[in-house]
């Protein structure tokens, strides 16, 4: 687990104020028996997890594709071609939603705005070479150009909430 202490705190404050904002529709299926705590979502959302990430385009269609999230300090991390369509959208339209599923077994759903992370096509964020160093560890040092090939992205969620109706289906699933 790479989060701190303050990024538990954080998260969980987050889901706690993302649900109970929510529709009674959506509080009547992801109750306080049917979800994770920011602890416990931080041990299941380990390595590369798959999102549905959603823009939108200049005429304000959505768009939906699929990009490996990774997890990281309570935040989702993602990255996509410089010249990709979906790189336009999130330049122009930075607000996105993201879903990651496990079957039936777990939703985490997400809404927020990106920010660029790698300093060729944004403003460098301080914490990039921790980022890039998780990165080049889980994909390998040379799967391409780090710089140039790729841009990657940061999630700063400003809504998040988390259906997982049995822990123990995640937790035994992840397990060797």
């Amino acid at each position: 687990m790479r989060e701190t202490p303050e990024d538990l705190e954080r998260l969980q404050a987050l889901l706690d104020a993302s649900l109970a904002g929510s529709t009674s529709h959506l509080r009547s299926i992801i109750t306080t028996a049917r979800t994770l705590n920011a602890e416990q979502l931080t041990q299941v959302l380990t390595g590369m997890c798959t999102l549905a990430l959603s823009s939108v385009t200049a005429k304000g269609e959505p768009r939906i594709s699929g990009v490996d999230g990774h997890f990281l300090r309570g935040k989702w991390y993602f990255g996509t071609a410089p010249d990709a369509a979906k790189a336009r959208h999130l330049a122009a339209r930075p607000a996105v939603s993201a879903a990651h599923m496990r079957g039936e077994d777990l939703g985490v759903f997400t809404h927020g705005k990106v920010e660029i992370l790698n300093p060729r096509h944004g403003d460098q964020a301080t914490d990039w070479p921790d980022v890039l160093a998780y990165l080049k560890d889980f994909y390998g040092e040379d799967l391409f150009d780090w710089d140039n090939d790729v841009v990657y992205y940061r999630l700063h969620p400003h809504w998040m909430t988390v259906y997982a109706p049995d822990i123990a289906k995640l937790t035994v699933a992840s397990q060797p």
